[in-house]
């Protein structure tokens, strides 16, 4: 066994996910928020994907209850970290808050703690020096619904011990999932250096009216044979997180149409699949019903 003790920054969408599906395989998992209200969220959200878990995986209410008494929720950092041996900065894809957080957390941590990001867009090696333990650094980064598509994908930068990788590919398959190495620094690893794009230009065709959100995800899923379209795949991800991942790029131009019908969207409260209401409505979207492709 390697990563017992483990920390999560963030209870996001990601956070949350992946707090809970370590908590499921036995790991003592924390939970860390900023304020109450972040936690009181963070429940919400693991709530929610416990409820999806157990449909995929069959899972008993025997594991459900036991990965209840793994999870635990704190607001003080101080506390939180003091005896991971992991802890996964889930933070948004901000530059100025990780760059805080990483330093902050060099400060109060353990010097056995050993430190990842789940960064979606970001190179790790921007917040290495940051971390305070450069050796015991990488980036970590897991698909939506992890559960189900259950890939890890293991960035290290230059300073990380290779040694390091290994305990991570350990890690991955001790959690369920199948640990995928990268062999040098990709902004976007594997997975989101494919998915931004496509999903870009769906949006870029929606946010200029070619086309309604239904009809591209229709087009998408009739000529690729998908079970998903990309405005789906946009719930699942949350709107919240598409804005900051164009609010981090410096070549996004937020003034384009399609950002402010993102923002629009963010305002009514329509986030995505955690809220019930997105582009779609939750938990049966159009989708996702017979005659949606007729």
């Amino acid at each position: 066994m390697t990563y017992q003790n483990v920390t999560i920054i963030g209870g996001g969408v990601l956070g949350a996910q992946i707090a809970l599906v370590s908590a499921l395989h036995g790991k003592n998992v924390t939970i860390w928020g900023r304020k109450n209200q972040s936690l009181d969220k963070a429940r919400q959200r693991v709530t929610l994907y416990s409820q999806a878990a157990t449909k995929f995986l069959k899972l008993s209410h025997q594991q459900l209850e036991q990965s209840s008494t793994n999870l635990h929720y704190l607001t003080d950092l101080e506390t939180a970290v003091a005896n991971a041996d992991l802890v996964i900065e889930c933070l948004p894809e901000n530059r100025a808050l990780k760059h805080d957080f990483f330093k902050r957390f060099a400060q109060i941590a353990p010097q056995k703690t050993v430190i990842a990001t789940n960064t979606s867009t970001m190179l790790p090696s921007e917040f290495a020096e940051d971390t305070g333990r450069p050796t015991k650094f990488l980036a970590y980064h897991f698909a939506n619904e992890i559960w189900k598509y259950n890939t890890a994908e293991i960035m290290p930068q230059s300073q990380t011990d290779p040694q390091l990788i290994d305990t991570f590919i350990a890690y991955s398959k001790e959690i369920g999932m199948v640990p995928l190495v990268i062999h040098k620094e990709q902004a976007g690893y594997l997975l989101n250096s494919m998915l931004i794009p496509f999903l870009q230009a769906a949006l870029n065709l929606w946010g200029t009216d070619v086309a309604n959100f239904q009809t591209n995800d229709k087009t998408w899923m009739i000529a690729t044979g998908s079970a998903i379209g990309p405005f789906g795949y946009l719930d699942l991800i949350g709107i919240r997180t598409i804005l900051a991942i164009g609010e981090a790029d410096e070549q996004t131009d937020l003034s384009q149409p399609v950002y402010t019908k993102i923002k629009n969207m963010l305002a009514a409260g329509h986030i995505g699949v955690e809220t019930g209401q997105g582009f779609y409505t939750y938990p049966h979207p159009a989708y996702q019903q017979a005659d949606f492709l007729k």
